[in-house]
């Protein structure tokens, strides 16, 4: 769970360099923001969620290297949201 410190929260630069990172690893990476949730490798779903400064996501990832990808994940959200 993080909470988006950023005042624009998930706009488009901010989603386009989350896809970046979720994108070099093979694992599934998905973000909800609540109940709904989004492919963390496509920009429109991301941008979908709606995510706003002070909201909560969580990340799930799972697949082969995802032991690996979650920690990388956790660090990206937390040095750049």
């Amino acid at each position: 769970m993080y909470t988006i410190k950023v005042p624009v929260g998930m706009h488009a630069r901010h989603a386009g360099l989350l896809v970046r990172e979720a994108s070099r690893y093979a694992s599934d990476i998905k973000l909800y923001r609540g109940e709904r949730g989004a492919d963390a490798k496509r920009v429109l779903g991301l941008m979908g969620l709606g995510v706003k400064q002070g909201d909560v996501v969580k990340v799930t990832v799972e697949g082969e290297d995802e032991d690996f990808a979650a920690v990388q994940m956790k660090n990206f959200l937390w040095s750049n949201f």
